[in-house]
């Protein structure tokens, strides 16, 4: 989790007046559903992915990607959304794994060894 990507979302990138977010952290990445408003008081949704990598120098940086959708969309982008989804749900199932392991993750199981802390 990084908290540096959460407290620097957005920066000067901001567009419009934010009304709602929702950080959704995912392994490496962050992803951002941002509500924005403009000045007639419509609303928009941006999605953005957020990475950190660090740098040569050891300086961390964040990749980040974004896109706008406009409420005119919602329906199409979301059918299209689940029918992706559930194409690869159905053709490669989601199973997932312990970092740097090919064993699947057993919530129930620690790997802490509590002689070494």
């Amino acid at each position: 989790m990084y908290f540096e990507d959460y407290d620097n979302h957005g920066g000067q990138e901001r567009t419009g007046d934010d009304v709602y977010s929702k950080p959704v952290r995912a392994g490496k990445r962050t992803y951002f559903f941002d509500v924005k408003a403009t000045k007639g008081n419509d609303y928009y949704l941006t999605i953005t992915e957020s990475k950190r990598r660090v740098e040569r120098d050891g300086k961390f940086v964040y990749d980040k990607h974004k896109i706008f959708l406009y409420k005119e969309d919602f329906e199409k982008f979301s059918d299209g959304l689940k029918e992706v989804i559930d194409y690869i749900k159905e053709k490669c199932p989601v199973t997932e794994t312990r970092p740097y392991e090919d064993k699947p993750y057993d919530k129930d199981y620690s790997d802490v060894n509590f002689d070494e802390l």
